[in-house]
């Protein structure tokens, strides 16, 4: 298989292709379904070069559980996928993606939120939307089927908490509502802290997942069905080090002054402040 670069087909058939149990690591948002002309009228309506966000809803979480249940298989046992989406409405009725999630293989580790800040649907058929889902996905160990929840997260990791206050990407222009660096950068370091391990990204966009990979040192390896896009994201990593500060920005976070472990020795029962989980000094747990 090689590595570092992106796969150009549609994502299903490129997964059942690809070698059980290979990747540590995975992150992606796939296209929503909005059905192109759900943006909302601040935005522009959702365009993608080939895939199409206007399936049969049924058909689509279909195949979203396909699709995951495939990144099951090629992901080691122990290894952990962030499936990034949005709840939706339709002539008024919520679809959530946890309709579809929990039919896959996977044991759902956390959902988390992702507090984006600012809305795209701004009507007064509801409170401004800012927040989406990112489903933490966990593939069980032998020997973990009973309690399907994994090792602890360091201490510089799980003080960030399960609340994500990222703004959305506002650099790249050419794909339709990319993540933010910081994001991927996230789930991959907070899962591979400084091993080396392999990332995939099965819809992989504008490169988002893959850019922050190869800055963290991890081989990697997209699926996308649109040349253009595929193009252009193979050019955006090759220039991946410009963007090396904004990703040092989310790795500055990774850090505590106190882990838990030393809270509990001095005695400091009250929850760290915001202040006291801010860098430059921390104290890193012992192995």
């Amino acid at each position: 298989m090689n590595l570092n670069t992106i796969v150009i087909g549609d994502a299903l058939e490129v997964l059942r292709s690809l070698q059980d149990n290979f990747f540590d690591v995975g992150v992606t948002s796939p296209p929503y379904n909005k059905g192109e002309r759900h943006k909302g009228w601040l935005v522009d309506n959702v365009r993608y070069d080939k895939a199409s966000d206007r399936k049969n809803e049924s058909q689509y979480q279909a195949e979203q559980v396909e699709v995951l249940n495939e990144l099951y298989r090629v992901i080691k046992p122990g290894g952990s996928f962030f499936y990034n989406h949005k709840l939706r409405w339709d002539r008024g009725r919520l679809i959530h993606p946890y309709q579809w999630v929990s039919k896959t293989k996977w044991g759902i580790r956390q959902e988390i939120i992702w507090y984006r800040k600012i809305a795209g649907n701004i009507r007064g058929w509801r409170f401004w939307q800012v927040d989406e889902r990112i489903y933490w996905l966990y593939k069980p160990r032998d020997g973990e089927r009973d309690t399907p929840i994994g090792a602890e997260l360091e201490s510089e990791h799980a003080k960030l908490t399960s609340v994500w206050e990222i703004r959305p990407e506002d650099k790249v222009k050419w794909a339709p509502d990319p993540f933010p660096l910081a994001l991927p950068t996230r789930c991959i370091y907070s899962i591979l802290g400084g091993q080396r391990g392999r990332v995939i990204d099965p819809y992989a966009g504008s490169g988002t997942t893959l850019v922050a990979a190869k800055l963290l040192g991890h081989e990697f390896l997209g699926i996308e069905i649109s040349e253009e896009y595929t193009s252009r994201a193979l050019e955006r990593l090759a220039n991946a080090e410009r963007e090396r500060k904004d990703l040092e920005e989310e790795l500055n976070l990774h850090q505590v002054r106190l882990t838990f472990k030393d809270r509990k020795a001095l005695g400091i029962s009250k929850p760290p402040t915001r202040k006291s989980l801010q860098p430059p000094l921390f104290i890193k747990e012992k192995k």
